[in-house]
């Protein structure tokens, strides 16, 4: 048995969320609904102008890992934080809720700790201001081979992949796992880190990756069909297990070219900041622990439909009792 079930690795950055009204997203030149890279006196602006902050640690896969880890699943993450106030908070909290930190903090690290300011409309959308600060500057020397190589899954955060440090980490890390028999993959996280990368993400999916996970605009901008079967079908002519999360309209999974979709009871959120990061901690703990692909879907999509719920980036809810009372478990 290895000592990890889910290994991590991402973007260690601390999550600063605020609500906020459509007008003053436009009073502060804030695009609505995406993520923008900030430098760092942006961020302090930003920072400032927040009222009634929830802060918490976050980062995309990291908020996975740590959903998979409430659900059971022994886990890991690989991550750079600096020895500063954000950094210990963040080392801090992840270690508290039973996941290994690999990294410990860097008192010598060359930037501050990651912070990301999200401010979520009344329509529940989310816009992220993200200063990466060290955490970007993650690479092959920060992965332990030997973490990796005790991990059942590796799981990879494509917006790590904007600096070639990152993609070498990626690939370390991915083979340590793959070698010891363990499989990889990897969250898509955005359509512009495709726009950025888009030869290289296919060629790590399709020589390096046993499955991919991405929202209906991530699989669609892979390939550019503008048709997500068109593009469904492509991706999945690559890679053995593709995970589609399509919003309201459910989520489609096709493993080994058979298809399976799973429909979802439509919502308003609250809060759509951690959805896909939670549908993966759901997806992730089934397919881990042997259930089938509809079950899967089923166990992402509550774990996801509970992190809308409200605000934040992770379950308030226990989505294990959520499982037992859909029978899942």
């Amino acid at each position: 048995m290895k000592k990890y079930q889910l290994a991590g690795i991402g973007n260690a950055v601390v999550d600063v969320i605020a609500r906020a009204d459509d007008s003053f997203l436009d009073h502060m030149g804030i695009e609505k609904g995406i993520m923008q890279l900030i430098e760092r006196e942006r961020g302090e602006t930003l920072y400032g102008a927040m009222g009634n902050r929830v802060q918490t640690p976050g980062g995309s896969l990291a908020n996975t890992v740590a959903g998979a880890g409430a659900l059971g699943l022994r886990t890991a993450f690989f991550g750079r934080v600096k020895d500063d106030a954000l950094g210990r908070f963040y080392a801090d909290a992840m270690t508290n809720e039973g996941i290994a930190f690999v990294n410990a903090p860097e008192a010598e690290a060359e930037l501050p700790t990651s912070r990301s300011m999200i401010f979520v409309t009344p329509d529940g959308e989310r816009s992220m201001n993200t200063y990466l600060g060290v955490s970007s500057e993650l690479g092959p020397d920060d992965v332990d081979e030997n973490v990796a190589a005790d991990s059942e899954v590796i799981f990879l955060e494509g917006y790590l992949f904007d600096k070639d440090k990152g993609k070498e980490a990626f690939l370390k890390a991915a083979r340590a796992c793959k070698s010891a028999g363990g499989k990889a993959g990897i969250a898509i996280s955005d359509p512009f880190c495709v726009e950025r990368h888009r030869d290289d993400f296919l060629k790590l999916i399709a020589e390096e990756m046993d499955f991919v996970i991405g929202n209906e605009a991530e699989i669609c901008s892979l390939y550019q069909n503008n048709d997500l079967d068109a593009d469904l079908a492509a991706v999945s002519a690559i890679c053995p297990l593709v995970v589609c999360t399509r919003s309201g309209d459910g989520v489609t999974i096709i493993k080994d070219g058979e298809r399976t979709d799973v429909g979802v009871t439509k919502v308003v959120p609250v809060d759509a900041t951690g959805a896909g990061d939670q549908f993966a901690a759901g997806f992730l703990y089934g397919m881990i622990t042997g259930r089938d692909m509809e079950t899967c879907g089923r166990m992402g999509s509550i774990a996801g439909g509970e992190v809308i719920g409200h605000m934040g980036p992770r379950p308030e809810a226990s989505v294990s009792e959520l499982f037992k009372a859909a029978d899942l478990i």
